[in-house]
């Protein structure tokens, strides 16, 4: 796999198609995860030279860092992979706060650096905002980190387009990560415009809107996680979202491939995306988001794909 692209103005280059480790080890996220099987996703992503690998504190409260820690001192492979990983929150009980104190987020690095077993992270995200913090200063938190060698890039999850204002007022700021798929484009009015006109790199969670856009669903699909809430998989709505990846299913069809590649491919043809990072509970998952860099689309095929996302 020759193609490498970098993020933003960064100097962190990887394959466009990394792995979303949120079902590695996050058990608070997926019930009865199999964490051998995750360290297996983590094993056959660095095999196949997959070497963006995104975590967080928030999966499994450290669990997740802990399992790829395992897994990339047991390949001898941490320097061929970049590493992001995200932290913001307490867990006092059940009660979950969430924080950008510039000491804490000092505090997370270090404990996140142990998890993972290394000596530096390539880039930590602060994952959520909080109402406190200026959020210049969380900034300056990671920027004092980033000199000291400890990070190398920095990230903002979840921001608002004032709080990435903010946040990014001394220049600090490389990458935002935030909601954004074919099913929920409000970004690309808000965020998208100052993305790019300050040299950022987008990186979308939730790529396949939690899975119904990997085309893996009927109408007969039961959930017992937390997508059973979310609005999207609700009644009329759920039928109408399968309807838009039925025609995109046709589409895929005719191009020999699979819709959740068509759907990545469409995705890494946004000029504020450079990356993307699909979750994959099993190792053939890995693969197949892999044959996403054999996909070319012309700009009749994402124009169309567009479209379809479009009709109410």
């Amino acid at each position: 796999m020759s193609k490498k692209v970098r993020i933003g103005k960064t100097d962190l280059e990887v394959t466009p198609v990394g792995l979303g480790a949120n079902a590695v080890g996050g058990h608070n996220l997926y019930p009865n995860l199999d964490e051998e099987e995750g360290k297996n996703v983590v094993r056959t992503a660095i095999e196949q030279d997959m070497d963006f690998i995104d975590t967080a504190f928030s999966y499994g409260k450290g669990r997740s860092e802990e399992l790829i820690g395992e897994v990339l001192k047991e390949t001898g492979r941490r320097q061929d992979i970049v590493l992001a990983t995200k932290g913001a929150h307490i867990y006092k009980g059940d009660q979950i706060i969430k924080t950008n104190d510039p000491d804490f987020l000092k505090e997370t690095v270090e404990a996140s650096l142990k998890r993972l077993q290394t000596d530096y992270i390539d880039l930590f995200y602060i994952h959520h905002p909080d109402e406190e913090t200026p959020k210049d200063e969380a900034v300056g938190a990671l920027k004092d980190l980033k000199d000291e060698g400890k990070i190398r890039a920095i990230g903002v999850s979840n921001f608002s387009i004032e709080q990435l204002k903010e946040a990014n007022k001394d220049g600090y700021v490389d990458v935002i990560q935030d909601h954004y798929n074919l099913l929920n484009r409000e970004v690309e009015d808000t965020l998208f415009p100052y993305v790019l006109e300050n040299d950022l790199s987008f990186v979308p969670f939730f790529p396949f809107a939690s899975g119904i856009l990997a085309g893996h669903y009927t109408k007969d699909t039961t959930f017992n996680d937390f997508r059973k809430d979310m609005p999207h998989f609700q009644g009329e709505a759920f039928l109408r979202n399968l309807e838009k990846v039925d025609k995109l299913r046709n589409l895929a069809n005719a191009r020999e491939t699979e819709v959740a590649n068509l759907v990545l491919a469409w995705y890494l043809s946004q000029e504020v995306i450079d990356v993307v990072i699909p979750g994959a509970k099993r190792t053939e998952q890995v693969e197949s988001n892999l044959r996403t860099m054999d996909v070319y689309l012309s700009e009749e095929e994402k124009e169309e794909i567009s479209q379809i996302f479009n009709e109410k």
